[in-house]
């Protein structure tokens, strides 16, 4: 096997030496931190807008309601009638005006009104919705002989705290992290797959199409020159993806330094919500609950889980992308033999999303978590929410056996297909190379 050695470093070098994989792969992130901090500096520039924004109250009942904040200042104008107020708010192009009619407090609401020149943001509505409803129910509970601070006080949250009959605790956020994690492992091999095994593909129609295919077979096995090929290219793959990933580091860190953008940031009102829910003590709970939660999660099975179905599904896929490309002349080709690819592939996505949140030890979910082709995905869903060893094992056996019996297959049709030229092949055609 010392030619697989030579293959696979041979297609390394040759992936990462090229101008197109170098240029991409130092480009992507670059492009991709500049649409982010474009995005980021323009929601800069929305938050740091600064609002007026005047109260025309007649019905006397929010006078201490509206209080500024950094972005936004109120301006009573109680002594104006509507068409004056307006005029006033117009002349010094101000936010807009609030308008609050005469009523009591059943019939105060439905007098609400806000004019202003442009449509106002809907964040700034909502906020001002929130204000006044607050104001009118705290009112009404005064008016109706009840305390409003008391009756906020007996307001009662309510967390069920789950726990297994071995004693193991949980709770609703231990679920969210489990599906995060279940959703994020599926995703990344669903992407991996499509784009290096398009890369993978590719490189074979290349090779065939410039006839170096033919000098090259005449001493090394197709079998290992086609495992060489998904090896080298995973390589170059996974390489090309740590690049990525240190290089948005550290782009992220210096636009944040030198041009002073948060990437991170949220917008004004957003920042407010989320102060609020940080000084709760409910949301205090909830942050000492999910970091419990997270110490819970099996961390080193996942690991391991994630790195064995994660490598045996894209080693399953990429040789059904390398049969695929010696079958072919050209890229349009292959677009016949791509569904039957993709269909398990997109199926295993709906399934861990539909069932397995639903319920993850369920027939459906524990059943497609043992077919090789949706296994990878599905297996990987299910795997934070307690799967049994022997599961776990015995769906890794079938993915392994599988694999080992795909190659087998797609080694027969890329022997054939890789010196077959000028003619479009077809299933029937397929299904004859694999009885040579």
């Amino acid at each position: 096997m010392n030619h697989l050695s030579l293959i696979i470093k041979r297609e390394y070098f040759t992936k990462v030496k090229n101008k197109s994989f170098v240029i991409m792969t130092f480009l992507s992130p670059l492009i991709m931190i500049a649409l982010i901090s474009v995005v980021a500096y323009l929601a800069q520039l929305n938050t740091n807008k600064k609002r007026t924004i005047s109260i025309l109250d007649q019905s006397g009942l929010f006078t201490e309601v509206f209080e500024n904040t950094d972005n936004t200042t109120y301006n009573y104008t109680n002594d104006a009638t509507v068409e004056e107020a307006k005029a006033i708010v117009k002349e010094d192009e101000q936010y807009g005006l609030l308008y609050i009619g005469k009523g009591n407090l059943d019939t105060v609401g439905e007098t609400v009104r806000f004019y202003s020149e442009d449509s106002p943001s809907l964040t700034v509505i909502s906020s001002l919705e929130n204000k006044i409803e607050r104001k009118l129910r705290d009112l009404k509970l005064v008016a109706n002989g009840l305390n409003a601070e008391e009756i906020k006080a007996a307001k009662a949250n309510v967390s069920i705290l789950q726990e297994s009959f071995d004693g193991q605790k949980s709770s609703k956020i231990d679920n969210i992290l489990k599906l995060a994690f279940g959703g994020i492992a599926g995703y990344l091999l669903f992407m991996f797959i499509i784009i290096y095994g398009n890369m993978i593909m590719r490189s074979v129609i290349e090779e065939k199409t410039s006839r170096i295919i033919e000098i090259i077979i005449s001493s090394v096995k197709p079998i290992q020159l086609m495992m060489g090929k998904i090896i080298g290219t995973s390589l170059a793959g996974v390489t090309q993806f740590a690049i990525w990933i240190v290089l948005l580091a550290i782009l992220s860190t210096v636009v944040s330094i030198v041009f002073g953008i948060d990437l991170t940031a949220a917008q004004g009102q957003q920042q407010e919500l989320i102060q609020q829910a940080m000084d709760s003590s409910t949301m205090q709970n909830e942050i000492s609950l999910a970091i419990q939660s997270f110490q819970n999660l099996p961390i080193a099975n996942l690991i391991i889980a994630f790195l064995f179905f994660f490598i045996g599904g894209y080693l399953l896929y990429s040789s059904l992308y390398a049969a695929i490309g010696a079958a072919v002349d050209n890229e349009t080709d292959t677009q016949q033999f791509m569904l039957p690819i993709l269909m398990p592939l997109i199926l295993a996505v709906y399934v861990g999303v539909f069932t397995v949140i639903e319920d993850p030890h369920g027939t459906v979910s524990t059943i497609f978590s043992f077919i090789p082709f949706t296994s990878p995905v599905v297996m990987l869903m299910r795997i934070p929410f307690g799967v049994p060893m022997w599961q776990q094992v015995v769906s890794l056996l079938l993915l392994v056996g599988t694999f080992t019996l795909t190659v087998w297959f797609a080694a027969k049709i890329y022997r054939v297909g890789i010196l077959m030229y000028g003619k479009k092949p077809s299933y029937k055609s397929l299904m004859k190379w694999l009885k040579y």
